[in-house]
């Protein structure tokens, strides 16, 4: 299940340099586009098993360890920097993704929050949805940007 879902994280620091309304609206339909296809997956997934929320926390556990493969270093390891880029990669791309891909989109997204919040320290994150997350966003701050 899941086959090259590390993928989805190829791109992480670019897509959250320079995080703006505009560049976040294009990295995310980019994203979609190159792999929603592993949302699509997970949405079947679960669609079909007979308890879903089980079914959740197994994909939790598919993302969790390729993240822990991808990014962790010798001693097993994800530095503090790298779980704050990852915590921020979750929740502005994957569960956004997730919470969009279908009407199991909230168990999903709560299955994966489940096990990624036991699997990382600091990992204690929440998320939204793509449109509450878009409409947060300013174009600029006390008119300095």
């Amino acid at each position: 299940m899941l086959q090259g879902i590390e993928t989805i994280f190829d791109n992480k620091d670019e897509m959250l340099k320079h995080l703006k309304k505009k560049t976040f609206e294009k990295n995310t339909k980019e994203f979609l586009a190159q792999y929603g296809h592993f949302f699509s997956e997970m949405a079947e997934y679960t669609a079909q098993a007979a308890d879903k929320t089980l079914a959740a926390e197994e994909i939790g556990k598919c993302i969790v360890g390729a993240v822990e493969q991808k990014f962790s270093n010798k001693r097993g390891k994800i530095d503090g920097r790298t779980q704050i880029d990852l915590n921020f990669f979750m929740i502005y791309y994957v569960f956004t993704s997730i919470l969009c891909s279908g009407e199991d989109g909230q168990i999903i997204a709560e299955g994966v929050r489940n096990v990624w919040s036991k699997s990382f320290k600091d990992g204690d994150i929440q998320y939204t949805d793509y449109d509450s997350l878009y409409n947060s966003f300013r174009e600029k701050i006390f008119g300095l940007f």
